[in-house]
């Protein structure tokens, strides 16, 4: 038997299954039921409205195997053999995270596919895989962030079973997975939900209509979210979430929503005896969302850190416009190395105003900040969508790397990084709508031809080969230049799980210090020193060397309380202080 549900009030919803439809019950809060005998898992199912021509899949459906438009099916959670009874988990202190899009990482885009490669990611020492959005959205293919049934695994990724097999092959590697999820807003086809009930506000953001979270009805709304959220931990065994842009949820009750999943997730935590981390996006430079709510933030786990991203991008890169414009130097990087944000109380040039606030460095851990070269905005949002690869030398390549890897923060990398992989990973959607698909299609040449872009040179997302090329070329991994830079990325992860001086979390005990196109970290008894130069150059340590633990170029010299750096070259060096 299956208990149907739907929360709508102010409706009269009824049960579609098959061809006939059957009255519901009404309950308390709006809500509606009906027992049905003979409706076991597989049993598809709508909802038929008032004044909605055609039945609507249930907004907390969870298996969509005809697409964000069909039809409904009974999942019975229960029925998945796990394997994973002996998995302790995995938490973020201490952890390399490796960002991955299922529909690109192989050449079949699919969950399945996507186990085949994980002895590869075991090979590199990551310890936690971040999955982009996979919850049910319009067409077969996009980044995901557009997803409109939260509780439901994409189809042709493989579906719900597809998303338990690939976690559970995960654990059995050692890896941890983390979930990326969009709670900010509907996608612009299929979002079936707010014709049930108040979803929406009143109010937008940049994506589209903002979540109810604190008007009429907000109570079940926060709930819907709530248990999307608790569903994926528990029912999918994932290990954390990454909360997409949370600057964008508008929240103005007494317990903020974040606060409200804090709460929530801790508790399933310890019921489950094993870590669960709530990672968030956020354009806001506020340390309260990290702040533990015994003092008086949000506490949630981690958050990313686009600061580090634009101080290392604009150092190696050149680059300088729009919201990279206050970026660039030597001095910001040690800013953001020393305290987490460069933007903290002051002005940014691309807002016009002051933004974000100080990081208390003696009280907040460094592996509370999630920091990367890469990640899919960062590149994707770029006109061509083209990589570091396409931009820098092998050797700038390598200092970046290293300079993110033997960082106070928990680094990140996007997939194909660790081989300097040479395919773009650009914008990409397969709306069935002409309408929407053009409006897509137009938008985003308009977007960039403002910046200077032709339009022609803009790749069309709705064109099946924008999706194509973003794909992974597992070949590059075994040729010249792409075998070294797996071998760098391999022995830096590594050094880092070996040495505790590189994971030491306190940002009070990181210690920097430049001159002119070097810069020295200061890890404990261990240095990290950088020459982004393209010439050599001696740089003092301000102490003696006694040891080098990696160097991403031959030549480097040991001399007294100095170290002689090759042309655009790093290395990790213990001292004997």
């Amino acid at each position: 038997m299956t208990t149907f549900d739907v929360w709508a009030p102010e409706k009269s919803p009824k049960l579609r299954l098959g061809d006939s439809e059957h009255e519901m019950e009404p309950g308390d809060g709006g809500w509606w039921h009906l027992d049905v005998p003979d409706a076991g898992p597989g049993t598809d199912y709508a909802f038929v409205l008032k004044d909605v021509e055609n039945p609507v899949p249930d907004p907390r459906s969870a298996w969509q195997p005809q697409g964000v438009h069909g039809p409904s099916r009974v999942y019975d959670h229960d029925a998945f053999t796990w394997t994973d009874q002996s998995w302790t988990g995995r938490q973020v202190p201490g952890s390399v995270l490796y960002e991955m899009h299922i529909g690109t990482f192989t050449p079949a885009g699919t969950f399945d596919a996507a186990i085949e490669r994980l002895d590869h990611l075991v090979e590199l020492g990551v310890d936690l895989v971040e999955l982009l959005p996979v919850n049910a959205f319009n067409g077969v293919y996009n980044w995901g962030y557009d997803g409109v049934c939260w509780f439901a695994p994409h189809e042709a990724y493989g579906g719900p079973d597809g998303l338990k097999r690939f976690v559970d092959a995960a654990h059995d590697k050692g890896l941890g997975v983390v979930l990326d999820v969009v709670y900010n807003h509907f996608g612009p086809s299929g979002a079936y939900a707010p014709m049930f009930a108040p979803y929406l506000s009143t109010g937008s953001n940049t994506w589209g209509s903002s979540l109810n979270l604190d008007g009429p009805g907000s109570g079940e709304v926060r709930r819907y979210i709530a248990d999307s959220v608790l569903m994926w931990l528990r029912d999918y065994h994932v290990d954390g979430l990454r909360l997409d842009a949370v600057h964008a949820l508008h929240d103005e009750g007494a317990v903020h929503l974040l606060e409200q999943l804090a709460v929530e997730v801790e508790s399933l935590s310890t019921a489950l005896r094993r870590p669960l981390s709530l990672i968030a996006e956020s354009d806001l430079n506020d340390p309260k969302l990290i702040t533990p709510r015994e003092a008086g933030g949000y506490g949630l786990h981690a958050q990313w850190d686009d600061d580090v991203h634009h101080a290392l991008h604009t150092l190696l890169t050149g680059e300088r416009q729009g919201y990279y414009e206050d970026f660039g130097s030597l001095d910001v990087l040690r800013t953001v190395l020393e305290g987490a944000f460069f933007h903290a109380g002051t002005w940014s040039s691309f807002r016009g105003r002051r933004h974000g606030r100080p990081v208390d460095r003696q009280r907040t851990a460094g592996h509370r900040f999630v920091a990367f070269l890469q990640n899919h905005d960062q590149i994707g949002n770029r006109a061509i969508g083209d990589r570091l690869t396409a931009t820098l030398s092998p050797g700038l390549l390598q200092v970046g790397a290293t300079l993110l890897l033997t960082s106070p923060f928990t680094p990140m990398l996007f997939m194909g990084e660790e081989w300097a992989a040479t395919s773009p990973w650009q914008f990409f959607t397969s709306h069935p709508e002409p309408e929407l698909a053009a409006a897509v299609q137009n938008g985003r040449r308009r977007e960039f031809s403002r910046h200077g872009w032709a339009e022609a040179d803009v790749p069309d997302p709705q064109d099946p080969a924008t999706f194509e090329r973003s794909k992974l070329d597992w070949s590059e991994l075994g040729k010249p230049g792409h075998s070294e830079m797996f071998a760098l990325y391999k022995k830096l992860i590594r050094l880092r799980h070996e040495v505790p001086d590189l994971t030491d979390p306190w940002l009070s005990d990181v210690e920097v210090w430049h001159g002119d196109q070097f810069v020295v970290i200061r890890r404990g008894r261990h240095a990290v020193a950088a020459n982004l130069a393209g010439t050599p150059q001696t740089v003092s340590l301000r102490a003696v060397p006694s040891a080098v633990l990696l160097a991403t170029a031959e030549g480097v010299v040991l001399e007294r309380d100095r170290v002689v750096l090759p042309p655009e070259s790093a290395v990790v060096v213990r001292t004997s202080r």
